[in-house]
């Protein structure tokens, strides 16, 4: 575990035996240089921020986005990059998610954000990982989907992965100095997004300008969705597992409105370490990046008033145990959960289907799956294919 937990903050760049402070030194006459994947959303912008008031730490040499070509360009000029590519087809620029995995593994890069949404961004995780390149991820499907996979071969090229994610970043920090065996069990919080303390069954009229107004969080639509259906901590539940090698039964999801404390770990003793950050992304970002770095975004204690704490209504959010169940299930069934997931909320967003219909899309479409081992990229894009199939068939009727 003490391994494990070294290698997520373990130092960027190839030279993975220096310590951190002799690592700093050696790079301040040399910016880290970061291939920032996804710069055109909220986790990319915020990178970006970090950049700018780190400008002699760090430095952006590569830029990826979706579709926004017109941001994207922008960006590359106001940063002074040259290399750029597009998921979207493009005749512009290099373009498909080859184009971005190419990206990932160029051999002067130091960090990979890899900010991408959904699927997609298993292919820059898996670039990073054939070029021998840190990664700073922020894409959680890339564990959901193929976890064994991608962490076996970050163990084989030493290539650290440190999660931007909020809760596995204050893990990290709460994990830090103890053992497995005296973790009795980790606790991710959930805000419980716009529908918390809503009943089982009143769903179906939520509209989708409802379901994307989240009360802590500026995110994008996919995630700003998942967040109020919960399965974003479904998801998280998983890449916990794959980050941490916590066995599921060690990881709880507890709703926590206030969105200060953003992990939270019990010792074997009963006791609690918890740490408490204002809901600012540019904090993980920078924790991932460059530790010790010029952001600050400093917790006014006194100001906090109340912090409270609720279980999950798991009649009413069925989908973190749905999640845990496929994570049970291993295999593919996880990269099955994710893509219906992907399907589902994508016809929420299109008013296909209701919002109170993804949970049962996701259900059946896992139902009707039999698992099989994940050994290779292949076995985890078969998966994913056929359950946006199944999905999307499910969702025409």
């Amino acid at each position: 575990m003490n391994e494990l937990l070294e290698s997520l903050y373990s130092q960027p760049g190839r030279d993975h035996e220096v310590s951190l402070l002799d690592h700093l030194r050696m790079r301040q006459a040399k910016p880290l240089r970061l291939a920032v994947m996804g710069c055109t959303g909220s986790i990319g912008k915020s990178t970006i921020d970090i950049v700018r008031a780190n400008p002699d730490r760090l430095r952006v040499v590569a830029l990826a986005a979706g579709s926004n070509e017109a941001e994207l360009m922008k960006m590359a000029r106001d940063l002074g990059v040259t290399r750029t590519a597009l998921a979207k087809s493009t005749t512009s620029m290099p373009s498909g998610v080859g184009a971005l995995r190419a990206l990932a593994a160029e051999e002067d890069v130091d960090i990979v954000v890899n900010a991408v949404v959904g699927a997609a961004g298993l292919e820059v995780t898996l670039g990073a990982l054939d070029g021998g390149n840190d990664i700073a991820l922020a894409n959680k499907e890339s564990l959901v989907m193929a976890g064994e996979l991608v962490m076996r071969r970050a163990a084989e090229r030493k290539v650290a992965i440190r999660p931007i994610d909020s809760e596995h970043s204050s893990l990290v920090s709460c994990m830090r100095g103890r053992t497995g065996r005296e973790i009795r069990r980790v606790y991710l919080t959930a805000s419980g997004g716009p529908f918390r303390g809503r009943a089982k069954g009143t769903f179906d009229n939520v509209t989708v300008e409802e379901a994307l107004n989240h009360p802590t969080w500026s995110m994008g639509p996919k995630i700003t969705i998942d967040s109020a259906t919960l399965m974003n901590k479904g998801l998280e539940i998983i890449e916990a597992h794959f980050l941490f090698e916590l066995p599921a039964s060690k990881i709880e999801v507890i709703v926590h409105p206030q969105s200060i404390i953003h992990a939270m770990v019990q010792h074997s003793d009963g006791s609690v370490v918890a740490e408490l950050a204002p809901p600012d992304m540019r904090l993980p970002i920078q924790r991932a990046l460059l530790p010790g770095g010029n952001f600050q975004s400093p917790l006014d204690l006194t100001r906090l008033g109340a912090l409270t704490f609720e279980q999950p209504d798991h009649a009413a959010f069925p989908l973190i145990l749905v999640a845990c169940e496929a994570l049970a299930r291993g295999g593919t069934a996880p990269a099955v959960v994710n893509a219906a997931n992907e399907i589902a909320v994508g016809a929420f967003l299109e008013k296909k289907i209701s919002f109170g219909a993804i949970s049962g899309i996701i259900q059946r479409t896992i139902a009707a799956h039999t698992p099989h081992p994940v050994e290779t990229e292949a076995d985890v894009y078969d998966a994913d294919a056929w359950a946006r199939k199944e999905a999307g068939s499910l969702i025409a009727g």
